[in-house]
């Protein structure tokens, strides 16, 4: 059945949205929400939806691996989300990225949101032939944390280091740019980086236990975690490794 509905909220950099049903009617019962915290690999795995326009389509598989960090767009833009998922090979095409998927209880565990493709591109805009078993979901968790800040404010909040870092996949790290948006500073004056002692040209390797590769991996890390709170970073200066202590700032809306 359709309804109307109306978006209170979106944040492109999750790839979430949150829309409120118009005259709902009585009876509606959502779905339970499950803890993607204790997923583990190796669980089933449930996506409903409709891809490619087939309507009521379910397909299942298992949770492959957890905290796989993933950049993807939608092909038309430079905007990119970031997110450290839940890999799955339960089929995710394009018509149900955005639906749920759930574990065998059939509660909420992740909003299937990405997939990998023979092109070598993730998301779902992107030209691809279909779903080679590398689906992506957004942790329940992180979507409910974001989903009750949208419904607050109407507006997203992101975490941050205070830190511009390069997107190259294959660096060895997060390396600390020479020079942020538009010739600023690539590390904030007093921001959190800053007061940690992180200058350009550092290559941040780990955040707290999860060993860092890239910008994108480092970004979708942070954004599992809320402003206020305080992460261990190791970084590489020449030939020094360092770890450091750095309480995350906040920045506030789709820039």
């Amino acid at each position: 059945k359709k309804y109307g509905a109306e978006v209170v909220g979106r944040a492109e950099g999750y790839d979430v949205a949150v829309l409120k049903l118009k005259d709902a009617p009585d009876g509606l019962t959502p779905l339970p929400l499950g803890d993607s915290d204790e997923v583990a690999v190796g669980d089933s795995t449930i996506a409903i939806g409709a891809p490619f326009g087939l309507s009521n389509t379910v397909t299942t598989g298992i949770i492959s691996a957890k905290n796989r960090p993933v950049a993807s767009g939608d092909g038309s833009s430079s905007a990119n989300s970031y997110m450290s998922a839940l890999q799955t090979d339960a089929s995710i095409n394009p018509g149900n990225s955005g639906g749920p998927l759930l574990d065998a209880g059939g509660a909420v565990i992740g909003i299937n949101s990405a997939i990998q493709s023979t092109s070598g591109g993730g998301g779902m805009g992107q030209s691809q032939a279909g779903s080679i078993g590398l689906g992506f979901a957004i942790p329940v968790n992180q979507a409910k944390n974001v989903a009750e800040q949208l419904i607050k404010t109407g507006q997203p909040v992101y975490p941050v280091i205070g830190a511009t870092v390069t997107m190259e996949e294959k660096s060895g790290g997060a390396v600390i740019s020479d020079k942020g948006a538009g010739g600023t500073p690539a590390v904030t004056p007093d921001g959190p980086a800053a007061k940690a002692g992180l200058k350009a040209g550092d290559v941040i390797t780990k955040f707290n236990d999860t060993v860092v590769e890239s910008g994108p991996t480092l970004i979708g890390e942070i954004w599992t975690h809320k402003p206020g709170d305080k992460v261990t970073l190791t970084y590489k200066r020449g030939s020094e490794t360092s770890t450091v202590d750095v309480v995350l700032g906040e920045r506030k809306g789709d820039s």
